[in-house]
């Protein structure tokens, strides 16, 4: 009968807990930045809707551009 070696079973359990972890604790770091940036997009996004109507709307470089696409 083949000998088991006790050292590779535990650390390649090891290695997979290890894994299994790391990638938990990724996970909720990317969760933790993401919910703490989309206050600040909003916030940002909200000042520039005040500024700019929504929508299509004629501004000096697209009449700039419509003049120049005339034949």
């Amino acid at each position: 009968m083949s000998v088991k070696k006790k050292g590779a079973v535990t650390s390649r359990r090891g290695f997979l807990k290890g894994v299994a972890v790391a990638g938990g604790a990724a996970a909720a770091s990317a969760m933790v930045a993401e919910t703490a940036n989309a206050g600040m997009v909003t916030g940002r996004a909200a000042s520039k809707e005040k500024e700019q109507p929504k929508g299509y709307h004629l501004t000096p470089h697209i009449l700039d551009y419509y003049e120049k696409a005339r034949f």
